[in-house]
């Protein structure tokens, strides 16, 4: 694709809407003096989180370092200084969002949710009031529900139909709201006749909907406030007064609700969605009629002109702020947004509207376009039925078979592409299961086979889980988009020129009985992995049990919240090495940031406190945990807290069905200590050889200008073995290891813990081995390097066994 002349093709559809022509920088000026850190990088996760600029922080620091600026609940000059700040910030905000300071107020909280969470700690709930909310809302939406049912209220979704989106002066007669079934935990609580006086409803939806990039009809608003028993066709549920709240947080950066036109009640939105910085504040504007019903139970700081310490009294201050904002508000970030508004009044929203939708438009058009060269289509994009789309675009993709590509593999392949995208179902279970057309059989039956959001079953049942998004904010170019498309058609699209890097049998296998007869093979390391993702120690010879080799991942380090800890996201436990000595029954483990060496005995002893159960993907363990001392050492190896946990059970057997995801392949025949897929890993030296040889011809450096080479050890293989053609081993079914019998299960999926390079005590990564991979050893989502073994041992009890260096690998043989 000719980057000119698809450019050019562009600017004759879109040079009308892109680029800020009329500002006084264009798309390319601010690119080139805003974000030079994006040089590098595709950055395309908007909806989740835009990008701050330049000038922006340079602002903020040197307003923080230029004045002084204190509590704003005091009269010193430093805090009416803040508080002076404070009240321009309310009015920007005010008026961002075309709403008269006479009719609404601006209360500051920490995000969009905290605002939600307000308003439903707050509102008047009764056992006659309705909450209602469409289907595509996010979690923080949804979470309302729980205070209506709890206070007896009805709580239903509703999907919404519409043919027409825009702003017109009166409502559209073909909106459409079908309901779904009515949610209760108080059955006392039913609507009465006569009885929605003082009833108070709720209705929620979202300004654009963060899955599908779905933009909704602000109409909504008067329609539900003023014919409720029409469009609810006289459902019980409709009566009563209807309050509208609109959680903005993905919409407002192009096209924030204008209420000064559509009276909504209650807006929810966070600064870091519309300029990056800050994060950790948000704000709800409320109607001010509405704030007078909300009832407030706590007091605090600020929000009460006198109270007495030991009597029932306390007297809350009158200004809707100043009622709701507990305690001191974030000040200092406060102070931030002033600079944050300065690029979008310079662009204008409407700008950055028609900038980032003619970005996404284009998108669209070249995704939907794409086929395979037996003409099946690629992409299946989700929310098109609307007629107006925001700045997202959401998909998924499918092989030339039918079969889907998972999204966690589009995210790993575009994370080495230098592409920063978003994955998963993005905290919106409605528009999930509504797009991706899930119904609560397949939902349920996923969760019981494991899934939970941010893991990495991406196809449960022949289904996608989720889906692949994209969004563009305002620094986006066509540069970025043209780089993603370019990105998925050479990924995902089998033509003639790419079909051998993306099919399946650009894995060589040898044929068995030819490659084999004229190659010997033998065992030349074998290393021991005691704690999960700390360093191992290589031995010459090792006992065998029937979790592979003895004490293999038999501890791992848990956080605070429960997170089994790997390298991945702490990649400092390459660090903290490991040595087992048998003669003194002892485990050995130091790090540079520990003065004494810890030493663990084998046997269970004193450092034990107590035993529990534990599951890990769906898998049961018995632990042992150990004392303070213990896990305080282990705190200050990886500078966060966390426990140690020993497997001692026996009953480690999962339980989960091997055909329950394509993306999994972990070993359900065998016991298992903390592994992720099976009890050994190994690597032939010979595969080794080639990918560096790859890597070499390839040109891949790394930014010192050396060229990249990897060890056998960056694989963590507990076996290696020589002799023969690269990737020979991809053909075993079986091997016989001195007499050590052992099943293959197939390849071992990398990820992108193999990029982790521990040099000189710093922890680097890289987009290299992973990448180089992903060219010639991807098969079915999966980049394959190694092989994943069981041991088949046919004694009925622990014997005696052990494997050792220098054995002579024999594959594919019958078993004696």
């Amino acid at each position: 694709m000719n980057i000119e002349s698809e450019k050019e093709q562009f600017l004759k559809e879109f040079g009308s809407y892109y680029g800020y022509a009329n500002s006084p920088k264009n798309i390319d000026e601010i690119r080139a003096t805003e974000f030079k850190r994006l040089n590098d990088t595709v950055y395309l996760d908007h909806a989740g989180a835009t990008l701050y600029s330049e000038s922006q922080m340079e602002a903020v620091f040197k307003d923080l370092n230029s004045n002084l600026y204190g509590n704003p609940h005091s009269q010193s000059t430093c805090s009416l200084a803040t508080e002076d700040i404070v009240g321009k910030a309310r009015q920007q905000v005010l008026s961002f969002f075309n709403a008269s300071p006479r009719e609404y107020s601006c209360i500051f909280t920490s995000g969009a949710t905290a605002a939600l969470k307000l308003v439903g700690e707050t509102f008047p709930w009764s056992s006659n009031s309705s909450f209602m909310y469409s289907m595509e809302n996010h979690n923080s939406v949804l979470g309302i529900r729980e205070y209506a049912l709890s206070k007896g209220a009805a709580a239903f979704a509703v999907d919404i139909e519409d043919t027409h989106v825009g702003e017109s002066e009166s409502p559209q007669s073909n909106l459409k709201l079908t309901q779904h079934h009515i949610q209760r935990r108080n059955e006392g609580g039913v609507l009465k006749e006569g009885m929605t006086g003082n009833t108070y409803n709720l209705f929620a939806f979202p300004s654009e909907c963060n899955f599908s990039g779905r933009k909704f009809d602000p109409n909504l608003i008067k329609i539900i406030k003023e014919e409720s028993e029409r469009i609810l066709e006289s459902s019980q549920y409709s009566r009563g007064c209807w309050l509208v709240l609109i959680d903005a947080a993905k919409g407002c950066a192009t096209n924030p609700p204008n209420l000064s036109k559509f009276k909504a009640d209650f807006v929810v939105f966070s600064f870091y969605k519309l300029f990056g910085y800050p994060t950790g504040l948000g704000a709800l504007i409320v109607r001010k009629d509405a704030a007078k019903l909300m009832k407030k139970t706590y007091f605090s700081g600020g929000t009460v002109t006198a109270a007495i310490a030991d009597v029932d009294f306390f007297k809350r201050r009158e200004g809707v702020e100043e009622f709701f904002e507990d305690g001191t508000i974030s000040f200092l970030s406060i102070t931030a947004i002033q600079h944050g508004f300065k690029i979008i009044n310079m662009l204008t929203t409407s700008s950055i509207f028609w900038h980032t939708t003619s970005i996404a438009a284009y998108v669209r058009n070249k995704l939907l376009a794409l086929k395979h060269e037996n003409g099946e289509f690629v992409c299946t994009l989700y929310g098109l039925l609307s007629s107006e789309m925001g700045p997202t675009v959401s998909f998924n993709m499918k092989r030339p078979d039918g079969t889907w590509y998972g999204y966690r593999e589009v995210e790993k392949l575009a994370t080495l592409a230098g592409i920063q995208l978003r994955t998963g179902c993005f905290c919106n279970p409605g528009a999930c299961a509504k797009y991706l057309g899930l119904s609560h059989l397949d939902l349920l039956s996923n969760i019981e086979a494991g899934h939970v959001c941010w893991d990495d079953r991406d196809i449960l049942h022949g289904k996608p889980t989720g889906a692949v998004r994209v969004s563009f904010g305002y620094m986006s170019t066509f540069e970025d988009a043209m780089k993603f498309v370019n990105f998925v058609e050479t990924n995902f699209v089998i033509s003639s020129s790419n079909r051998c890097a993306l099919q399946p049998r650009s894995i060589s296998l040898p044929i068995e009985g030819i490659a084999e007869a004229a190659a010997r093979h033998f065992l030349t390391s074998i290393t021991v992995y005691p704690i999960k993702s700390c360093a191992g120690f290589s031995v010459d010879q090792w006992p065998l049990t029937s979790t592979g080799l003895l004490h293999d991942r038999e501890w791992i380090l848990k956080s605070t919240t429960g997170e089994i800890l790997t390298q991945k996201k702490v990649p400092e436990m390459c660090y903290i090495s490991t040595l087992i000595d048998l003669n003194l029954g002892k485990l050995f483990v130091e790090s540079p940031r520990c003065k004494e060496k810890l030493q663990i005995e084998l046997k269970f002893s004193s450092l034990v406190t107590e035993r529990d159960e534990m599951d890990i993907q769906n898998h049961r363990y018995e632990v042992t945990s150990y004392n303070n001392e213990v896990d305080i050492w282990f705190s200050r190896a990886i500078d966060r807290p966390c426990t140690l946990l020993r497997n001692s059970g026996s009953q480690s057997h999962s339980c989960i069905n091997k055909k329950g995801s394509s993306g999994m392949c972990r070993d359900v025949g065998a016991r298992l200590n903390f592994v992720n897929e099976a009890q050994f890993l190994l690597i032939s030296e010979e595969s080794i050889a080639d990918l560096n040889s790859r890597l070499k011809s390839n040109g891949r450096r790394r930014n010192g200008g050396q060229a990249v080479q990897v060890g056998v050890m960056r694989f963590r293989p507990n076996l290696v073995a020589s002799g023969g053609e690269p990737y020979a081993e991809d053909g075993w079914s079986n091997i016989n290891i001195g007499g050590k019998y052992f099943m293959s299960l197939g390849g071992c999926n990398r990820c992108q813990m193999i990029n982790i390079n521990p040099e000189a005590g710093e922890v680097q990564r890289f987009t290299e081995p992973l990448a180089t991979l992903a060219g010639y050893r991807r098969a079915k989502g999966k980049i394959m390097f190694g092989i994943l073994l069981r041991y088949e041992n046919n004694t009925k009890t622990e014997s005696d066994t052990w494997i050792r260096v220098g054995e002579e690998i024999v594959p594919n043989g019958d078993r004696h």
